[in-house]
């Protein structure tokens, strides 16, 4: 119970105060404005990556689909993809790089594995 707590602190109150921080060293060094198209920017190329990357893993799962097996891979990528997605939503550095890292295919790769033991070793525990 208290490491849920401490994940809840760490995501409601560090991440955006961490981020803030963040945003007034950047405008600080490059200007208020520089900040805030750099934040709309960083926005629209990680909806636009993830717009592609998503249509890609879903053609995958598709394609899976039809020819009668289990989408293992491409859902954990989809739910990766999504996790990225919803990163890129809040106008803020540390989170949109998070969030872009995981639209990319060699470090979605990386989280993928590490998923997917992670979910395996907790299927095993409950199993």
């Amino acid at each position: 119970m208290a490491t849920v707590f401490a994940v809840l602190v760490l995501l409601f109150i560090l991440v955006p105060l961490t981020e803030l921080w963040v945003i007034v060293h950047v405008a600080h060094a490059i200007g208020y404005l520089d900040t805030f198209g750099l934040l709309i920017l960083i926005s629209i190329a990680g909806g636009w990556l993830m717009k592609r990357e998503g249509l890609a893993v879903w053609r995958r799962a598709q394609t899976m689909v039809d020819r009668g097996q289990v989408p293992g891979k491409e859902l954990i990528d989809g739910v990766l993809l999504l996790a990225g997605g919803a990163l890129m939503l809040t106008p803020a550095f540390i989170t949109d790089a998070v969030g872009l890292l995981l639209l990319l295919p060699p470090v979605r790769a990386a989280a993928r594995a590490y998923a997917r033991r992670r979910l395996a070793r907790r299927v095993y525990i409950i199993g």
